[in-house]
């Protein structure tokens, strides 16, 4: 590895890499293999039972996949981790791997569609059950906690309403409990938001989204303490969500441009955010580094920026929320996010629509609930086309 300690993280992310090979290359080869040869007999034996080092087969690790996780860690502050197939066998991996039937989670109500259908849907076939807690009252969770509680499941900012979790106060309550704090980083990235700091034993990462940052590949990452980890690797292992190294090797390129990307996604999404909340058809604008959030403070102390996606509710609900998509000239309409380019969501026709409309509205999604992941187009472009649909 070619790391130094006092390094910065994202210098990190662009030096850091596997040795070279005999070729002498600058930019790191692909391993599109799905197993390795060994010597002899002997090291092929000691290295399956553990005696050598060496790679086995790319379901287990590759290089390409060992060379990312190494940056995320770099970049997290934390000790080891798993790279997976998508970001959904992530949030599923670092839970099952802990939890067994009879087992209690506590989470925050407000997660992400596929993390709310994990919880709610699946786990309860094994006899593993949650309580839902609201993300803005952390100092009211201690009391749904139960003797079998193993687990506090957050998501901060939260898909898509952009609720904050304090990290220092959940950190400190899964420390007095010693309850495994499982954090989703996708929407702010170790760049922005590093929960390590705060006590997170795990932080999980749809990659797809800003680390890879251009739309391409799929992906997902677990890192943390090395003894969770060492859980999570043998359950993703012979459960088998491994990332390709093809994937493995795309992401990896493009964390060595996340920071860069970033800083621009931030700076546009907050200036789209002000011309947004003085709009007379949008009832209000949510966006972590605007004054007008109702946890401002909260996101300036543990988010370096803001983040790349804004919300903002129509004021005349669903209607005018399609109305709105289908005049969109320039920007996509698209269920992903974390791309090059803008792109509109409508949650509770599509991410979240698994949801009913009760419980839609307990996470502050309205039926008229847009979510922009704010490009790197020229911020007048971007603004100009939302500008002219919403007069639509």
């Amino acid at each position: 590895m070619n790391k130094k300690d006092n390094t910065h993280p994202h210098t990190s992310a662009i030096r850091q890499q596997m040795e070279r090979t005999q070729y002498r290359e600058h930019s790191n080869p692909m391993f599109l293999t799905s197993s390795f040869v060994f010597p002899d007999a002997e090291t092929m034996a000691a290295t399956f039972t553990g005696e050598a080092d060496g790679i086995i087969y790319s379901r287990y690790s590759n290089p390409n996949t060992d060379e990312l996780i190494q940056k995320v860690c770099s970049m997290e502050g934390a000790e080891d981790g798993f790279a997976t197939g998508s970001g959904m066998a992530a949030i599923f991996g670092s839970i099952a791997a802990f939890l067994e039937s009879g087992d209690h989670v506590i989470s925050s109500r407000a997660v992400f569609g596929s993390t709310h259908q994990i919880l709610s849907q699946l786990l309860p076939r094994w006899g593993i059950t949650h309580t839902y807690v609201e993300p803005d009252k952390v100092d009211e969770w201690e009391q749904h906690i139960q003797s079998n509680t193993r687990m506090i499941v957050i998501e901060t900012p939260s898909n898509p309403g952009l609720a904050l979790i304090d990290l220092e106060k959940v950190g400190a309550l899964a420390a007095k409990y010693d309850l495994i704090l499982n954090v989703d980083n996708c929407f702010a990235t170790p760049y922005i938001q590093k929960p390590m700091e705060y006590g997170a034993g795990l932080s999980v990462h749809s990659a797809t989204k800003w680390m890879d940052g251009q739309g391409r590949v799929l992906g997902g990452i677990i890192v943390g303490k090395a003894e969770l980890i060492e859980k999570v690797r043998f359950f993703c292992r012979h459960t088998g969500p491994a990332m390709s190294p093809f994937n493995a090797w795309i992401i990896s390129k493009s964390l060595e441009t996340m920071h860069v990307r970033l800083e621009r996604h931030c700076e546009n999404a907050l200036k789209l955010a002000q011309f947004l909340e003085g709009h007379s058809k949008i009832s209000s604008v949510r966006y972590p580094h605007l004054p007008s959030h109702p946890q401002y403070d909260l996101a300036k102390k543990q988010m370096k920026m803001g983040g790349g996606i804004v919300a903002f509710e129509l004021a005349d609900g669903l209607a005018a929320g399609r109305r709105f998509l289908n005049a969109a000239k320039m920007c996509s309409l698209s269920s992903n996010l974390g791309d090059t380019r803008t792109i509109l969501t409508h949650p509770a026709s599509t991410t979240h629509s698994k949801l009913t409309e009760e419980e839609r509205r307990a996470v502050g999604i309205m039926p008229g609930l847009i979510r922009v992941s704010v490009g790197l187009e020229n911020i007048d472009d971007i603004i100009q086309d939302i500008e002219q649909a919403l007069e639509a």
